[in-house]
């Protein structure tokens, strides 16, 4: 026995210095659905309790002025994955004609992350790294058959799948209502107006003798629209079956999950496979499930928060962090592990449950938040540690982007940023270790969904934080900066106001964006707009067209390719 345990013993110390000495880092990247900006301590909370987060901050960096590339989940991931703007990937619905939802809302639908797109995880594996991706995905699954996994997460990289291909929802959940709302567009008054009129004029053309009317026909609209009603419910029941789906690599575990202790058990993962790995260079990918609605924390964690379920997912969030970060401290991997922690857009402001009671979190003093490109739905936490190579307690106020990840991870996973493509985020280490004082970002080009809806300019010679809107949601009702009445703010023309001249805000003056600048008020006001606009300009002859991974038929439900667990007594559940 213990002739065969010293060679093992002595094996596994021989790795784990070959992979200290080998001067490339671990990666822990972290991911939290939906997290504002104002609910950690390290970022001015001082009523929801985030130790272990703020514990991150205080031995690494802090990013003050960290930008998702969007404000939705699917292409704000997608941009982070690739290092590239999501309209560069097809993650770009919002035209009229597509449809507009921004993110995928089926398991079975047939868009994605397409397989030409290059990740960090992809590069990182090739580089002789152990990846894996435990939580949230929300960029596709298949494209022609249930078993073809041309989006799974295993084509972009990730030797290891736990998690969730699409994203918690409403319906996972009893008693949390559906985020299918169709009753909030349905335009109820001109359908009435429509069939009262079809029905009048048939009753009076009948009667006057003109023409018979036969029964059918008046009564045929009803029964069609009884027909659609009733597919359009059955749907809607049928959702937890069809979307809220757990998997293991390719297989389905549960159908549909059960969520209440789903944070323990990615966290009970992500430590097994830390674990399993410790002698050997690793990346993984911890995306959270919380804090997105449904909400849902586990019993240890119920009524621990003064805000409510929606602080207690947060609290639980943290508590995830701290083991991850115990995990490193006692495997001894603390030094070379670099660390990252962020959301993936600002707090949901309109997420209130039917009692009302709040189930978001807060955007400090950000105006707006997820699905606007207001500072509320973009500006995110931003932290990462390294011990020895990033200074502890650095703040860092120069805009960032959750697309430099890609490069960063990159280059310090030892492999080449790829040349036959437009990457636009940028390695943070200069400006992470002292460097460089300034970021090597002097625009940021915000889209809402297709759209381009606002860019920022940080001009080299200057302080000023230029952003210029080029239009700005409906909110509603009035007063609030929210979307109360679509439940997101949306892109299209009947749901925004455009501004011409842009509205002008300067970030380091203002960065609540409560007062738009003229030209009284700023004398460059026409200048500063014109070298925006030129930069626009500049920046949309790169993207070159590529298929719409969110357009209607990309979107839609697909039974063929749907994920099922089943047997013969058991049908997806």
């Amino acid at each position: 026995m213990g002739g065969t345990w010293l060679p093992s013993s002595l094996l596994l110390l021989v790795l784990t210095r070959v992979s200290l000495q080998d001067g490339r880092p671990n990666f822990i990247l972290m991911m939290v659905d939906d997290l504002g900006i104002g609910d950690l301590g390290c970022y001015g909370n001082r009523t929801l309790r985030t130790p272990h987060i703020d514990r991150l901050a205080q031995e690494g960096a802090t990013l003050t002025q960290h930008i998702a590339a969007a404000s939705l989940c699917s292409p704000s991931r997608a941009a982070f994955l690739t290092g590239r703007y999501p309209v560069r990937s097809g993650q770009s619905s919002g035209l009229a004609s597509d449809g507009g939802a921004g993110v995928f809302i089926f398991n079975a639908a047939s868009g994605g992350l397409p397989s030409h797109e290059v990740t960090f995880a992809k590069i990182a594996q090739q580089g002789g790294y152990e990846t894996a991706l435990i939580g949230k995905w929300h960029l596709g699954l298949n494209c022609d058959r249930r078993d073809d996994h041309c989006h799974h997460p295993h084509a972009h990289g990730f030797q290891h799948f736990f998690g969730v291909p699409l994203t918690n929802l409403r319906d996972c959940q009893l008693g949390h209502g559906t985020v299918f709302q169709v009753h909030r567009y349905v335009p109820y008054g001109a359908i009435l107006r429509t069939l009262g009129g079809v029905w009048i004029a048939a009753l009076l053309l009948h009667r006057t003798g003109v023409v018979t009317v036969r029964r059918w026909i008046l009564v045929g609209p009803l029964a069609l629209l009884a027909v659609v009603v009733a597919m359009v419910v059955g749907l809607i029941l049928a959702v937890p079956y069809l979307n809220c789906v757990l998997m293991r690599d390719q297989r389905v575990l549960e159908q549909p999950f059960r969520a209440e202790n789903l944070t323990q058990t990615m966290t009970r993962e992500a430590v097994d496979f830390l674990e399993r790995n410790a002698a050997r260079p690793f990346l993984l990918f911890l995306s959270f499930l919380q804090v997105h609605t449904a909400m849902f924390a586990s019993a240890a964690f119920r009524g621990t928060s003064r805000h409510g379920i929606y602080g207690d997912a947060v609290q639980e969030v943290d508590w995830s962090v701290g083991q991850i970060m115990e995990t490193l401290d006692r495997l001894e991997l603390k030094d070379n592990t670099l660390v990252y922690l962020t959301s993936d857009q600002g707090a949901h402001l309109e997420e209130v449950s039917a009692g009302g009671e709040v189930h978001h979190g807060s955007n400090g003093i950000y105006k707006a938040g997820k699905s606007t490109s207001w500072e509320g739905g973009i500006r995110v936490p931003g932290i990462l540690r390294w011990p020895g190579h990033i200074p502890r307690g650095k703040r860092i106020d120069e805009p960032t982007s959750n697309m430099d990840l890609f490069p960063t991870v990159v280059k310090l996973s030892g492999a080449a940023v790829p040349q036959d493509r437009h990457i636009d985020g940028h390695d943070l280490m200069d400006l992470l270790q002292g460097g460089a004082e300034r970021s090597k970002h002097e625009f940021l080009f915000h889209y809402c969904n297709a759209y381009m809806n606002a860019v920022r300019w940080h001009p080299r010679n200057s302080s000023s934080v230029w952003k210029a809107f080029y239009f700005t949601p409906d909110f509603y009702p009035e007063g609030v900066n929210a979307c109360f009445h679509t439940h997101v703010c949306f892109c299209q023309p009947d749901f925004v106001t455009y501004h011409d001249p842009p509205l002008l805000f300067d970030l380091s003056r203002d960065p609540s964006e409560t007062t738009p600048l003229t030209p009284d008020t700023e004398p460059a006001f026409h200048s500063i707009l014109a070298v925006m606009q030129e930069a626009v300009e500049t920046h949309r002859r790169t993207v070159t067209p590529v298929e719409n991974q969110l357009s209607i038929r990309n979107l839609i439900w697909k039974p063929w390719l749907q994920p099922c667990r089943s047997s013969i007594t058991r049908l997806c559940q």
